[in-house]
């Protein structure tokens, strides 16, 4: 596996930092969550995925949105990613937890930057009828996570 780097850096003194590498979920709905998350402060992020997770709170989809339906709220289409929001609020409490061993406070701060990376594509092969078989591939994604303090 090779190195990932960050693809911005803030000031070590007052951000920390997360990255999970090679997850399992769909690079499609990654880049939307990362989108509605960036710029909420810590707390209302942590309540916000937590409700994506129960089903309780859409994500809005602005990009290959043709045949989603409309949620309720402030959005046209959206979809509920429970895997993604998962993975990210165990993103999240991590970098929360690397704030803590700084020295920083978690609840004064905010998602700086958050963003994601197609990761490598795990190629495999699914059996078929008469001897054939079809492709069965497994996407994954980097997701990066810097939270930094309010100003």
């Amino acid at each position: 596996m090779a190195r990932i780097n960050y693809t911005t850096e803030l000031d070590p003194e007052t951000s920390s930092k997360a990255m999970g590498s090679e997850l399992h979920i769909s690079p499609k709905r990654s880049r939307e969550l990362c989108k509605a998350v960036k710029g909420m402060k810590t707390k209302a992020a942590k309540r916000y995925l937590e409700d994506v997770v129960v089903l309780k709170q859409a994500v809005p989809f602005g990009r290959h949105n043709d045949s989603l339906g409309h949620k309720k709220g402030p959005m046209a289409a959206g979809r509920y990613p429970v895997k993604v929001a998962t993975e990210m609020l165990k993103l999240l409490k991590n970098a929360e937890s690397n704030a803590e061993y700084k020295g920083l406070n978690p609840d004064h701060m905010y998602i700086a930057h958050a963003a994601m990376k197609r990761g490598r594509v795990i190629h495999g092969m699914r059996p078929r009828a008469r001897g054939r078989a079809s492709p069965k591939n497994t996407e994954t994604v980097n997701i990066e996570l810097i939270i930094s303090e309010v100003r």
